[in-house]
């Protein structure tokens, strides 16, 4: 059960997580400066809605589907079918979320933000939930877990290098053409669905499951499921490290571009200095990898936050216009956020034997629903503070700002953020699942087979 799996089985996995990689990149980095700048929508209307989808529809489908997959009994597997059942619309929904009018103001933009965004976050969570969850099936291994996450890592890197880098450059390329810039983002959007579509069904038709005798379709009643989650201490210690780590990065991503446009007036220069950060992530996830075969996954991960909090307060310190030092500071940036990108997913997998050692079941899906859950809604928040902070600090797009404006982008950019993963840093250095108590939790769930 803990062999180790082929390098062929790991590529194929990650393949998938390009494509939802690339959404993901594109709404943390361009979907509120979208709406705002492209689009005409009010920055606090765009992130209130934002927040009311993730604190209504989102509380019970990522946890739903999640539930639904470990209940499913199918020639295919467990999470599979839900895969192959949601990648077209996954597609056609990422295409709807870039295609609002523009010119919406008051209730008409807050319904229009809400309905497409609760259909590309539908479909995003029936494909994604198992997806990740199936992570957890292909070994039970806790080093080769964190293997298999830094190889689909490389494809989430690269397709945050492509969803940060090719959304404003493919729709430039379509304005050159004299498409109009909302259009223009209407084809971004397609195209970054088309390629979701592709590589979902990739990883779908080409990663074959293990053969799990043991891995029935769980029985109990999802609310026990449920009580039982939050019963789990380092699951529960995990969501609060990761919400306080998740909302300070999304705040961070969401503000880069105005950071880089109106403090660094570099706006010609975005993709590139977001290139630089997010190749230097991609090519230090192998080395992270290796650190964690010496130093447990918490410890691990606090080291790469102390590195990135160093390097955005170093940006926090730039003047007002063009900086070559930005390009220094987004490598340095690269290094320590590079671990964000391998260790929590790897972490993940390890508390579902605590779970199985109490309830004499496997339920992958539940937890990867929760934290499904938990990531997109404080993706939502992070979203929705950077739309409120704009506005509180009197942003006006497409405009110069005030000095007032400029010191609350830079604050929330910087300062906040900083804050918050000084406050996650201790959560991470005690974290309670080692290897060595990773082993002990093992050999408990195999005692009760």
């Amino acid at each position: 059960m803990n062999g180790k799996l082929t390098t062929k089985a790991k590529v194929l996995y990650g393949v998938a997580d390009l494509g939802i990689a690339m959404l993901t990149a594109s709404i943390q980095f361009f979907l509120l400066f979208y709406y705002t700048d492209i689009a005409g929508i009010d920055p606090a209307i765009a992130g209130t809605a934002l927040l009311v989808g993730k604190l209504t529809w989102d509380a019970i489908n990522d946890p739903l589907f999640g539930y639904l997959s470990d209940r499913t009994h199918s020639r295919w597997g467990r999470r599979k079918p839900y895969m192959l059942l949601g990648a077209i619309p996954f597609g056609l929904t990422i295409w709807l979320l870039f295609s609002v009018p523009p010119g919406l103001t008051g209730l008409t933009a807050f319904l229009v933000v809400l309905a497409t965004f609760l259909l590309v976050d539908t479909t995003q969570t029936l494909v994604s939930v198992p997806y990740y969850a199936l992570s957890a099936e292909l070994t039970y291994d806790y080093d080769e877990r964190t293997s298999l996450i830094s190889v689909r890592m490389i494809f989430s890197v690269l397709g945050y290098i492509l969803g940060a880098a090719a959304t404003t450059a493919i729709a430039g390329v379509f304005i050159s053409q004299g498409w109009s810039k909302n259009a223009a983002y209407s084809g971004m959007g397609a195209i970054f669905g088309v390629v979701a579509v592709i590589t979902l069904l990739i990883t779908t038709l080409g990663v074959k499951e293990r053969s799990r005798p043991e891995l029935q379709p769980a029985h109990m009643p999802v609310g026990s499921q449920i009580r039982q989650v939050f019963k789990n201490r380092p699951f529960v210690q995990y969501m609060i490290m990761s919400t306080i780590i998740s909302i300070s990065f999304t705040l961070l991503t969401s503000l880069l571009p105005y950071f880089l446009t109106y403090q660094l007036q570099m706006a010609d220069q975005i993709s590139l200095v977001m290139l630089v950060m997010l190749v230097t992530i991609g090519v230090f996830l192998i080395p992270w990898r290796y650190v964690s075969q010496k130093v447990n996954k918490g410890p691990a991960y606090a080291m790469g936050l102390a590195i990135a909090s160093l390097a955005i307060l170093a940006a926090f310190m730039l003047p007002v216009g063009p900086s070559p030092w930005i390009y220094l500071i987004a490598f340095v940036a690269g290094v320590g956020f590079s671990a964000q990108y391998v260790f929590p997913w790897s972490m993940l997998p390890d508390v579902i034997e605590v779970d199985q050692v109490a309830t004499k079941e496997r339920h992958e899906g539940i937890y990867f629903g929760v934290n499904s859950f938990l990531g997109k809604l404080t993706g939502a928040l992070g979203i929705a503070a950077a739309g409120w902070a704009l506005k509180l600090y009197g942003y006006v797009p497409n405009a110069v700002q005030t000095s007032y404006a400029l010191f609350g982008i830079r604050f929330f950019f910087a300062i906040i953020p900083v804050i918050a993963f000084v406050v996650a840093l201790p959560l991470l250095i005690w974290y309670p699942i080692t290897r060595t108590t990773h082993m002990q939790l093992t050999r408990e769930a195999e005692s009760l087979k």
